[in-house]
């Protein structure tokens, strides 16, 4: 899988958001200061290069839509970070970010009972 920018990112979150959109009505969703309108349609044309977007011609323009699913982009890149920094191992990743954001036993109860329902 190719890396996103954040910028990158940012455009595909909006995207996943909205379904379908122009480069304007990714424009319109983005927080202030909002980035030049060349500069959004940019961002789609790398994302559409990465193969992350592909378009459909409206008229005289184009109808931007993600061809990647938000669940699969965010599950390969927890794999990367996984492998990354955590040596491939789940419960060492689980373990740094327990110690790091102070999980109380009552998430960390319900985070098994949804790995014991996913197993079933």
């Amino acid at each position: 899988m190719k890396q996103l920018t954040k910028a990158e990112e940012e455009v595909m979150q909006l995207l996943w958001k909205i379904e379908k959109g122009n480069v304007a009505a990714i424009l319109e969703e983005l927080p202030e200061p909002k980035p030049a309108y060349n500069t959004v349609s940019t961002i789609v044309r790398i994302l559409e290069d990465k193969g992350f977007v592909s378009h459909e011609k409206v008229g005289k323009g184009h109808v931007y839509f993600p061809l990647m699913k938000k669940e699969e982009y965010s599950n390969q890149s927890l794999n990367k970070l996984m492998d990354g920094y955590f040596q491939g191992s789940f419960s060492s990743m689980v373990s740094f970010f327990m110690k790091k954001n102070d999980i109380s036993l009552k998430e960390l109860e319900e985070i098994m009972k949804n790995i014991k329902d996913k197993e079933q």
